[in-house]
């Protein structure tokens, strides 16, 4: 009979349970791997036998079935050798344990038994609690991740030695060497918006931005202030709740990058890759179709500096994440989807030399057209605010006035948010006035009659798409939350039709 141990593999960000299936029999000495794993499982066998001649344990001389079941999933990683080298053990008479099904085992092996991290442990420690297993073994460098989920017993060792003398009561566990778990990350921001001075304006803007979830692009001379304005985004932004903390901490561990953090990540994401930036980092993909930057940036902001210098193929490939708020990454060995739920900022020059509406410029129409189309309608349409950055006035430079802090101004914007969080509570997958379909628009984006007057004479006159109608609606409504207000005012329609500056510069524009 064969021997069966626990582990976990990952698909997309979710872990599930997989069997590790160990089988000795009559045959020439090798070990054959099947279950459709890549190549990273199959060059277990050589790590496996390494570590186990290392620790003093006699590898078999017979041939060697190893089954990782079940068997019609795809699978990769290295982190099934300890699951193998103790199948191995357990197969061989070697290692002496009744309750197998009451531990689970994650860890990559060294060539001197020793454990390596692996990525992934998050979700399928989490995977391991909903299988019913209520302990589970895993490097100690992986320790502090697994103690996230509470309700199983997580236990980190440093090699194969101790996990073989701690399952034989051999070893007493001592949790007191490793380090004290932090429940959540902060990072102190050492930015704030009382640094940026005479852009009062755009602020307001960009706080209904966040107070809404609202995509918004900056179009502004070079030094006006659009990148300093962007990075102070994430210190208005309202903290995350526990269970956005556990999605974004989820897709960090699958992608590898959690393994420098102590806890849940309590921070918004904030990533903002280069214009130069392919199609693949951004969306996801490699070979093991791993999440991209739009799926690093779920629930925190996506900033494109300079998103006219980025290729039109790679910005095009945005539009239906961005709708979705999910992506499927699709490769030959795998297809996994991903949550790409992000607030986009993105900032740009107006013109090719970068100062239209200034006596520096002197670029045609038909070139700030040109330049500007390197940005599809389609893309520019789900930009819910398009507002012009001014250069600075010097006065305003030089009489060293702060603005307003970042803390009242996330005071304003959680004010928002809380109101949004009572009208949505029960929704799933909507937290903010920018995630509304339709339904919800009609439900909630109830205005007053000379609000919707004035609408409809825009719309009447620069006769908007569906998508743009439902947006200025949507920015409407956060500005009425920001007072408190029940219904959509005039004033709010308004200052949510004052939103969208390229598209009224566009309708001024002659080409001559």
């Amino acid at each position: 009979m064969a021997s069966i141990v626990k582990s976990f593999a990952i698909s997309g960000v979710e872990g599930y349970l997989v069997d590790v299936e160990v089988k000795e029999i009559f045959g020439q000495p090798m070990i054959s791997i099947v279950g459709l794993g890549d190549t990273a499982v199959k060059e277990a066998r050589e790590r496996v036998q390494a570590a186990i001649n290392d620790s003093n344990y006699t590898f078999p001389e017979k041939k060697i079935v190893i089954n990782l079941a079940p068997s019609d999933l795809k699978k990769s990683g290295s982190h099934f050798d300890l699951g193998i080298a103790l199948g191995l053990l357990l197969e061989t008479e070697q290692l002496k344990i009744v309750k197998t099904e009451e531990f689970a085992y994650v860890g990559e092996l060294s060539l001197n038994a020793k454990l390596r991290s692996c990525s992934g442990i998050l979700p399928m420690t989490i995977a391991a609690k909903q299988a019913g297993i209520e302990n589970i073994i895993v490097p100690l460098d992986n320790i502090k991740e697994a103690s996230l989920v509470k309700g199983i017993n997580v236990f980190g060792f440093d090699s194969l030695v101790e996990v073989v003398e701690y399952l034989e009561n051999r070893r007493e566990y001592n949790p007191s060497l490793n380090i004290e778990v932090i429940d959540s990350v902060e990072d102190e921001h050492k930015i704030d918006f009382k640094d940026v001075q005479g852009q009062d304006a755009v602020i307001e803007y960009v706080v209904v931005a966040a107070a809404g979830g609202h995509n918004l692009i900056m179009i502004g001379a070079p030094g006006c202030g659009k990148s300093m304005i962007a990075k102070r985004i994430p210190t208005i932004l309202p903290s995350m709740t526990d269970e956005e903390s556990l999605e974004v901490t989820k897709i960090y561990s699958v992608a590898g990058v959690l393994r420098d953090k102590r806890g849940l990540i309590s921070e918004r994401p904030f990533r903002a890759p280069h214009h130069n930036a392919s199609t693949n980092s951004l969306i996801g993909g490699g070979n093991d179709a791993t999440p991209g930057e739009i799926s690093l940036a779920h629930n925190g902001v996506l900033f494109l500096d300079e998103i006219a210098e980025f290729s039109k193929k790679t910005l095009e490939s945005l539009r239906q994440p961005m709708e979705d708020q999910q992506v499927t990454v699709s490769r030959v060995k795998h297809s996994n989807t991903y949550p790409s739920s992000f607030m986009l900022i993105a900032a740009m020059n107006p013109c090719p030399c970068g100062y239209y509406g200034n006596e520096k410029c002197k670029c045609s129409d038909y070139e700030v057209l040109k330049y500007r189309q390197k940005i599809s309608g389609p893309i520019m349409d789900r930009m819910d605010i398009q507002k012009y950055v001014r250069i600075v006035d010097f006065m305003d430079l030089s009489n060293y006035s702060s603005g307003k802090t970042s803390k009242e101004l996330r005071e304003r914007v959680e004010f928002a948010r809380k109101i949004q969080k009572n009208r949505f509570e029960g929704i799933e997958g909507v937290n903010c006035n920018a995630q509304m379909n339709n339904s919800l628009i009609k439900k909630h984006c109830i205005m007053e009659p000379e609000s919707q007057k004035l609408l409809q004479l825009a719309y009447d006159r620069f006769q908007y798409s569906a998508r743009t109608f439902h947006k200025y609606l949507k920015v409407a409504r956060t500005f009425a939350d920001l007072d408190g207000s029940e219904k959509i005012r005039k004033k709010d329609v308004a200052a949510a039709l004052m939103a969208r500056d390229l598209e009224k510069d566009r309708a001024i524009m002659t080409i001559v």
